[in-house]
């Protein structure tokens, strides 16, 4: 990778960052102002009002769980990520055919998910095995395995960080 390329790589990594810390600082005002008002209905003392602002008062703080769940799964899979990187264990892509969109061909991402596959069959309890499942799983386009596979990915480096946990 020359020093352009990973300047370039820098620069979206902090858009990304940007965008996100945005977002979270948009959705914390949200969540106050949710607050605020809700507060507000329940000390109106009526009924209805309480009953609303009981409601209202529940979103923010389904909001934040989410909020909450979401970047700590982001960050954790980022955890795995750099890991799998210093290790040299990415999964190769830069030799499969290509959409013009970009993604991989349906044939040649299917391919590589066999191969994934077998690899992690020969070791299913390996955090770096099961991450490199689910990064084939996105690449075949199967989001929610992807998605399930990653946990279990998480959790088993987890363990292997913390075993005493």
């Amino acid at each position: 990778m020359s020093d352009s390329d990973a300047g370039r790589g820098d620069r979206q990594v902090l858009k990304t960052v940007a965008v996100v810390v945005f977002l979270v600082i948009a959705l914390l005002f949200y969540f106050v102002r949710l607050g605020g008002l809700a507060i507000a209905y329940i000390a109106d003392g009526g009924f209805a009002g309480i009953t609303i602002g009981i409601g209202m008062l529940l979103l923010p703080l389904v909001g934040l769980w989410i909020l909450w769940a979401t970047l700590s799964a982001a960050f954790a899979h980022q955890r795995l990520a750099r890991r799998i990187h210093e290790e040299g264990l990415e999964v190769d892509t830069s030799h499969l055919p290509r959409r013009p969109s970009g993604r991989i061909e349906r044939g040649a991402a299917d391919a590589l998910f066999a191969e994934i596959k077998t690899e992690w069959e020969a070791d299913p309890d390996n955090w770096r095995s099961s991450y490199r499942l689910a990064r084939a799983y996105d690449y075949a386009g199967d989001r929610g395995r992807a998605r399930d596979t990653m946990r279990r990915a998480v959790a088993l480096e987890k363990l292997e960080r913390d075993p005493g946990e």
